[in-house]
């Protein structure tokens, strides 16, 4: 087999996992509910293919879990990017964040079921979160909007908080309002030099 074929079946390869991956988000956003022949039928490959990629229903679970979350993280630099650090960090919890807390609850439900069977969540991708929050913090920090002492996971699960919203209620509003409680926590204070009322 010549060095093209087996280039091409890489890469093909690559897109079913990526299809896989799609669908299965897809259905747990529906459902919660892992059916192999689905997500097959959903992706447009044969169910044996699923079951290379991966082998049990945790295994597919859990991918799709690190693929929701590299997604959170590969946005930030273009919210920083594009937006002010404190615009950045409001969009990021509000779009991508609360958006993936609200409509990824059937995710959550198979997570918790995935990891009773495996264990605790794997650690990369919860660091992957806390560096996502460090660096909009960061930014933050040197625009002077927050204070530089900030610990990146207590701001992340100050964020937890977002859980608790109902997906069917005024859950972006209400994003808003806990985004305002926390900055007011966050914010750098007010020195005698820059304005001097003590506040935050």
């Amino acid at each position: 087999m010549g060095t093209g074929a087996v280039n091409d079946r890489r890469a093909d390869t690559r897109r079913n996992h990526e299809r896989i991956l799609v669908s299965a988000a897809e259905s747990l956003a529906c459902s919660g509910a892992v059916s192999f022949n689905a997500i097959a039928k959903r992706a447009g490959v044969g169910v044996g293919t699923v079951y290379r990629h991966f082998p049990a229903p945790e295994d597919l679970i859990l991918a799709v879990y690190q693929r929701e979350v590299e997604h959170l993280v590969e946005v930030v630099p273009t919210l920083l990017a594009e937006h002010s650090p404190e615009e950045a960090f409001r969009r990021w919890a509000t779009d991508h964040l609360a958006h993936y807390m609200m409509t990824k609850r059937g995710l959550a439900n198979a997570l918790s079921a995935a990891t009773a069977a495996r264990g605790e969540l794997p650690r990369t991708a919860h660091q992957a979160m806390v560096s996502s929050v460090e660096t909009l913090l960061a930014a933050n920090a040197e625009a002077g909007t927050v204070r530089p002492d900030l610990d990146p996971e207590t701001v992340l699960r100050g964020l937890g908080g977002l859980l608790f919203l109902d997906q069917d209620g005024p859950w972006r509003s209400q994003t808003e309002e806990l985004l305002d409680l926390l900055w007011r926590g966050m914010a750098r204070c007010r020195t005698e030099d820059d304005g001097g009322r003590g506040e935050r």
